[in-house]
């Protein structure tokens, strides 16, 4: 099963960095690029445990409609989205939030992603060699965005540092 882990650097606080990422009107603006919106469940502010947000969007030219639960919710620490219905085998994404040892204002964001294609081994093929590239580029996109929404909200500058690596 394909797995993506990614750790980026937000100049914020866990709850600043933990409370944006369940922002659905900032997850929308942030994957503008595929047009992805809520459509169904919880369509604006802030999801919370137990909450369902259905997202449509449209990624290699087709429509895509995934319906996700949050399965855990500890704030500021850790959050898991689940897909109850849509396109993927399986999709779990883990948001993990710590304060960086070295730097206390900044804090150290982790996702940790497991999917599965359907498709038996040809959708595994296409998951490793295609699905998975494309949702790291993605994700790492949709990161920078929010680290530098949350540094422009605060009012500050961003940080050297800021970003998204492996």
């Amino acid at each position: 099963m394909p797995r993506i882990d990614l750790t980026t650097r937000v100049s914020a606080t866990p709850e600043a960095v933990f409370d944006a990422c369940l922002d659905v009107d900032l997850h929308t603006t942030s994957m503008g690029a595929s047009g992805e919106r809520a459509t169904g469940g919880v369509t604006t502010g802030r999801l919370s445990a137990g909450d369902v947000v259905t997202w449509q969007a449209r990624h290699f030219g087709l429509p895509w409609r995934m319906t996700v639960r949050i399965t855990d919710h500890q704030r500021p620490h850790r959050f898991v989205d689940e897909q109850t219905s849509g396109p993927f085998a399986r999709w779990r994404h883990e948001h993990l939030f710590a304060p960086d040892p070295a730097d206390p204002s900044v804090t150290i964001m982790r996702d940790r992603i497991e999917f599965g294609a359907p498709m038996g081994p040809a959708g595994a093929l296409v998951a490793r060699v295609v699905l998975r590239p494309y949702l790291r580029r993605l994700i790492a996109r949709r990161n920078v965005f929010l680290a530098e929404a949350l540094v422009s909200r605060a009012g500050g500058r961003r940080r050297r540092g800021n970003g998204t690596r492996p």
